[in-house]
């Protein structure tokens, strides 16, 4: 978990109200459970994903066939042909 500090993030009367309660140390502000993230939102590992299954299918569509695109990408035939078919 990274630190903040209050004064790069927060209003100046928030942080001085909050100096009311505490001062110089930490506070851990719980997610708003309302709104979960999805999976690998936080990490970015979706995007990455979903960039590296764009590239698989415009390497397809630019005649590279199946077999040579699970070897490029380290995956199996099966699992390029869920990624070319399921859209």
């Amino acid at each position: 978990m990274k630190y903040i500090n209050a004064k790069a993030l927060l209003p100046e009367t928030l942080v001085k109200e909050l100096q009311c309660y505490i001062q110089g140390g930490y506070i851990y502000v719980p997610a708003d459970q309302t709104r979960p993230k999805q999976w690998g939102e936080v990490s970015g590992y979706r995007k990455e994903l979903q960039r590296r299954n764009r590239q698989i299918i415009e390497d397809y569509h630019g005649g590279a066939p199946v077999e040579r695109l699970a070897e490029q990408y380290c995956l199996s035939v099966h699992a390029i042909r869920k990624i070319l078919y399921r859209r």
